[in-house]
């Protein structure tokens, strides 16, 4: 039971991480981006490239996969996604579909169809003993380094300048701009952000999820459900989802392997019936 809790809480970790980069853009900026998987695809194949091909070490390799698709992030941002932003949820959702299914056929063209595994060093395999319970070395590191992101990610949103400048360039970005605030360098920087997340979240979840030119539409609905159960007002809320629905799911693959992932889509549509703004989504008044 304890094992499952802990590969459960390792798993919702790693969901976070992944979905977090989308909580930032569809709750905060108001943009629905269904491309986030594509940048958490290219941050696993950079790992896979300087890790497995160039002979990185992989502790290098992560922040290296977290800067690369930042920076491949901030570049689509400001060439492309910044022409969308005005559009209407249903033009940004075929724009970003769109980019999707041509991220899938390029890295299928480059990278081939095999799904890939990325070299973990010998002392982060196995498991150690903690009161009589494994405790898978790599999984205690995701839970390690995804526990700083969230909470240095909370702190920065909700505690310093750039936070306050984001939520009120989200509120009305002409008051925003009345007050000098550089909105599309404030959103540049947030979706570069997001994406290298992102991109951090494929790196690390490339070992236990698997990694194939389809990643992106594989876990598109993985992510869409934290942030919808979570809630697109905090970041709290989608954290504390991703730990619902990664324990949820490990635990009911271990005990109904045949259900699948159908534990999961249970959680997300018994929550959303009790409440259909999610976790900790505001409640709209009529």
């Amino acid at each position: 039971m304890l094992t499952i809790l802990f590969d459960g809480i390792a798993y919702g970790m790693l969901l976070f991480v992944l979905a977090a980069g989308l909580a930032v853009t569809l709750g905060l900026m108001n943009f629905v981006n269904l491309a986030h998987g594509a940048f958490a695809m290219a941050g696993g194949y950079i790992t896979v490239v300087l890790v497995n091909r160039l002979g990185v070490p992989f502790l290098l390799g992560l922040p290296l996969a977290f800067l690369f698709t930042a920076a491949i992030g901030g570049l689509l941002e400001r060439t492309l996604y910044v022409h969308v932003y005005e559009k209407s949820h249903l033009d940004q959702v075929l724009f970003t579909i769109g980019l999707v299914f041509m991220s899938v056929a390029a890295v299928d063209y480059v990278m081939g169809s095999s799904q890939q595994f990325i070299q973990i060093p010998g002392f982060l395999q196995g498991q150690i003993d903690v009161f009589g319970v494994g405790i898978g070395r790599y999984r205690l590191l995701i839970i390690a380094v995804c526990g700083f992101l969230t909470v240095a990610l909370q702190f920065i949103l909700s505690r310093t300048r750039f936070g306050s400048r984001l939520r009120a360039s989200v509120d009305d970005q002409r008051v925003a701009r009345g007050l000098g605030i550089n909105v599309g360098a404030v959103f540049g920087f947030t979706f570069a952000f997001g994406s290298g997340l992102a991109g951090l979240g494929g790196a690390l979840g490339a070992e236990i999820l698997g990694l194939d030119p389809i990643f992106p539409l594989k876990y598109m609905i993985y992510f869409l459900i934290v942030v919808t159960v979570g809630g697109t007002s905090s970041i709290t809320g989608p954290f504390l989802a991703s730990i619902l629905l990664g324990i949820g799911d490990v635990a009911g693959k271990y005990y109904m392997p045949r259900a699948g992932a159908f534990i999961i889509y249970t959680i997300m549509i018994a929550v959303l019936i009790w409440r259909p703004q999610g976790l900790f989504g505001r409640v709209t008044a009529r």
